[in-house]
């Protein structure tokens, strides 16, 4: 706990110093496009109160904290998508999913939790579709609707797991896995602004270039090489590796969310604007690093 909120004390005071630096720099700078980095900073603020309730607090706050951060980025993943109103009630049933979800973390069912969305809710969730709504769109509803509630309820779950499985150590690894996941993004973005050549996938996010990608895989190897110590019980060899594996991770996770994106949303930038200040672009590298973390380290250590 000690550490733990040494490191929100410290986050707290980098995020209030990077703030005064983007507003310094967006004034002196016009030049530049720091307007994504403002959208960070701002939701950022809103992410640092969900993560202290979920790391300072008993687990049942955590889980709370975060099936609303589950539930919201749901909801701003469904208004991308063009809708009928026959899928109206497969939403509704994707929504109801979600306490379900967290219920398997309550009661520390792991078998339930690592299998319901996959599984189950796959399978059963195209019957409120199928029922008197006919066959037009099915496919794109029913797929769209399973793809968003794997990456933004079933990969974002395993963050409030962490508390259940590892009362001692759960605080401090979510604690870990945040830092290291958005530091990823902010180092991507800047060096990208700064001296990125060669970008990825221009057509859909033309932040991301390989320049980067390998200044922010170094820049948060690096990090969680020096704070796994004392965030996490992780030995400091297996901190570099875990920290190579959040940054690939968390990279493809933003590439992913951004093609994703850009394929609902064709034609409709204004909408797409919109977007970039949602917390669906804020959280797109958690539910990607959020599961391979979780079940790394569980199948490396006994105390998950």
């Amino acid at each position: 706990m000690n550490s733990s909120l040494i490191t929100l004390t410290v986050i707290f005071t980098a995020l209030l110093a990077i703030h005064c630096i983007y507003y310094v720099l967006s004034r002196t700078q016009p030049n530049k496009d720091y307007k994504a980095i403002g959208t960070k900073i701002k939701t950022w603020w809103g992410m640092f109160v969900i993560f202290c309730l979920a790391t300072l607090f008993n687990p049942v706050v955590s889980l709370l904290s975060l099936m609303v951060l589950t539930f919201f980025a749901l909801k701003e993943y469904f208004s991308m998508i063009r809708s009928r109103k026959a899928d109206r009630r497969l939403y509704l049933w994707a929504y109801l999913s979600i306490p379900v979800q967290f219920y398997w973390i309550y009661i520390e069912w792991y078998g339930m939790f690592i299998i319901f969305i996959p599984i189950y809710v796959f399978l059963f969730m195209p019957l409120p579709r199928l029922i008197n709504k006919g066959t037009v769109g099915f496919l794109r509803s029913v797929s769209s609707t399973q793809w968003g509630l794997m990456l933004m309820v079933f990969g974002l779950s395993h963050l409030a797991y962490f508390q259940f499985a590892t009362p001692e150590y759960g605080g401090g690894l979510v604690l870990f896995l945040v830092v290291l996941t958005q530091l990823n993004d902010v180092v991507h973005h800047l060096a990208s602004i700064y001296f990125g050549k060669r970008k990825v996938v221009p057509t859909a996010n033309p932040n991301l270039t390989w320049e980067g990608f390998i200044c922010a895989f170094l820049v948060t190897t690096g990090v969680s090489y020096a704070i796994s110590p004392y965030l996490t019980p992780l030995d400091p060899a297996f901190g570099l590796f875990i920290g190579m594996l959040i940054s690939l991770s968390g990279y493809f996770g933003s590439l992913t969310v951004s093609v994703l994106k850009r394929d609902l949303l064709i034609g409709d930038d204004n909408k797409l604007d919109v977007l970039k200040r949602s917390y669906l672009s804020q959280v797109d590298s958690l539910a990607y690093t959020s599961p391979v973390f979780f079940h790394v380290v569980r199948y490396f250590y006994d105390f998950m």
